[in-house]
């Protein structure tokens, strides 16, 4: 009675576990279905640890192309901070493909017009949208590694053929046959047989669990593919057209692959199914006969899983752009209770769509831009700036006025235009670019390099570019040629931004020399920023004004700064003589 009385105890203790497990997860998937229906547009902070940053870029790595951005600029205009900060993905495939996006600018109307398209379309339809996200969910994400990595590595594992498994699995038939005759030399013979396949079994095994995570996420990439073609999303038609051909592909990696893509494959879970299966495989090496075969598909058709990346990727970073556009609106009702004035279509708080200006077929047409408050994503309360130009700005300014974020503005602004077809302003039109910039750059120790050497060939690299002709250039430059002494700086700065005025190209550049305002006002607008100094401290409004500066604080920043007044005045005698002029004392 006893025993009855405790079986029936562990079978409740078991139920009541299982039960409160079961109201556990469906409470999770109602919380993280109202998060994608409600809240999912809110800044997430995700965790980036620095193998995960490593791979991100796997994606683009395989796809090159004329017009992407290079790394200098990519890194001198803090990209990645802009991909954080846009990165509301939630696969793998998702996130590689939303990286790839930010950094290949798009030089025609009909790629832009069908990315809005999907943008649009999940905007407007969220129950579409959460299922196409839970699929993603449900796909999630690699390992240490992408999944690139693995596929660039499959020729590692050679030719592998299943000659050998299916020759010593047969070898079993006659050794079992002997069991009716010499039943000793039959137990003998299939007691050696499987010694043998047991103890070369872990070799290979060794060889191939690597790939098990890889092999893993394609099923699951697969199956997910499989499903989202159900939802009657009328933009992808295209989209679902490549799924299904792709999958058709690959279908045959599918067939038996639990043998191979089972969790309980080879960890000693204690389960009875689950040990017997794992003997059977390494008797009989069903799993290594499986993967062999996997393989053998897969190296075949890496383009198909390419494919079905592109695809998931390409709806993730449609819907990433709808949640990132959400997030710069201006939530906060201020109109006492009211709602909200709406906006004509593009025209929403803190973004708009751009617009291009067509530049083909009209000789001396002259390159133009136009940004109306236009602002940095990542700044909390950005001062927001306008300027329309057809020709060179050269901005002027003391540090810290603005002049570096403004030239970060203006290229972000472009790049998210060509990348994301979305801007972070109240109006964007220009014609399609392809950017590059000189701005943060550093000694390079690796290579022995001074400063000036790095910055002379990024300087370089975009005249070569406009000299090949691929197509109209949007550059920036931030202290052009600061690695060097004044006079030569001068003089050099003054031909190369001369050089980069030139009817392909429409340049930004900063500068503290403000005798490259009168030697370059026929090339560039002079435009600048402003500080004021008073009460013991600084000031700055961070607004773009017209003109070249008028006004150096430099030194008065030492009084700030506590410096002894003796070098302060001496300081401001030298600079008043040489204005005056032209001779240093």
């Amino acid at each position: 009675m006893e025993y009855v009385v405790f079986a029936l105890a562990l079978g409740a203790f078991f139920l009541v576990i299982f039960i409160m497990e079961a109201i556990r997860a469906r409470k999770q998937k109602k919380a993280f279905l109202q998060y994608l229906y409600n809240d999912y547009e809110k800044i997430i902070e995700k965790d980036y640890p620095l193998e995960r940053f490593e791979k991100m870029g796997s994606f683009f790595k395989r796809h090159k192309k004329i017009g992407q951005l290079d790394d200098i600029t990519w890194n001198d205009l803090g990209m990645d901070e802009i991909f954080k900060r846009m990165n509301y993905t939630l696969s793998a495939s998702g996130e590689e493909y939303l990286y790839y996006t930010l950094r290949t600018l798009h030089q025609e109307d009909a790629s832009m017009e069908h990315l809005e398209e999907m943008i649009q379309f999940f905007g407007s339809h969220p129950d579409e949208r959460v299922q196409v996200q839970l699929h993603a969910s449900r796909l999630g994400y690699m390992g240490k590694y992408s999944l690139y990595d693995y596929l660039d590595n499959l020729d590692l594992l050679g030719t592998r053929s299943n000659k050998k498994h299916i020759l010593l699995d047969l070898l079993f038939l006659p050794f079992i046959g002997l069991l009716w005759v010499k039943f000793q030399v039959g137990i003998m013979g299939i007691v050696l047989l499987t010694i043998y396949n047991i103890l070369t079994y872990f070799k290979e095994k060794s060889e191939i669990d690597p790939y098990i995570t890889s092999f893993s996420y394609i099923m699951r990439l697969m199956h997910e593919c499989g499903e989202l073609v159900n939802i009657p999303i009328p933009v992808c038609k295209e989209e679902w057209g490549k799924i299904q051909a792709a999958r058709k592909q690959l279908l045959a990696m599918r067939q038996n692959s639990y043998w191979v893509m089972s969790p309980q494959r080879g960890n000693a879970s204690g389960d009875v199914l689950a040990v017997l299966m794992d003997y059977i495989r390494m008797i009989f090496h069903v799993d290594l006969i499986k993967f062999n075969s996997m393989l053998m598909v897969l190296k075949g058709h890496r383009e198909d899983v390419d494919t079905l990346i592109q695809v998931t990727g390409s709806l993730e970073t449609a819907i990433s752009i709808w949640a990132f556009r959400k997030s710069l609106e201006n939530k906060e009702d201020t109109s006492g209770g009211m709602e909200r004035e709406e906006l004509p279509q593009g025209q929403k708080r803190g973004w708009c769509i751009p617009e291009f200006i067509c530049h083909k077929d009209k000789p001396g047409f002259a390159f133009s831009v136009e940004i109306e408050e236009g602002f940095h994503p990542l700044l909390a309360s950005p001062v927001k700036n306008s300027i329309s130009t057809h020709k060179g700005v050269l901005l002027t300014g003391s540090n810290a006025s603005g002049k570096s974020t403004f030239l970060k503005t203006v290229a972000i602004n472009a790049i998210l235009a060509q990348t994301i077809h979305t801007c972070t302003a109240d109006g964007y039109k220009a014609p399609y670019f392809h950017v590059y910039s000189s701005m943060a750059l550093r000694d390079d120790i690796g290579s022995g390099e001074s400063y000036y050497i790095v910055e002379i060939k990024a300087l370089k690299r975009i005249l070569d570019a406009a000299f090949a002709g691929t197509g109209p250039i949007l550059c920036f430059v931030d202290e052009v040629l600061r690695g060097t002494n004044t006079i030569e700086r001068i003089a050099a700065s003054t031909q190369i931004l001369k050089s980069l005025s030139d009817s392909n190209i429409l340049c930004f550049a900063a500068t503290h020399d403000i005798e490259l305002t009168e030697l370059l006002k026929d090339d560039f607008e002079n435009y600048h920023f402003e500080e004021d100094v008073r009460e013991g401290d600084v000031f700055f409004n961070y607004k773009l004004q017209s003109g070249k500066a008028t006004t150096r604080n430099a030194i008065k920043l030492l009084s700030l700064m506590g410096y002894r007044q003796e070098i302060i005045e001496k300081a401001a005698a030298q600079a008043e003589h040489f204005a005056a002029t032209g001779v240093w004392t």
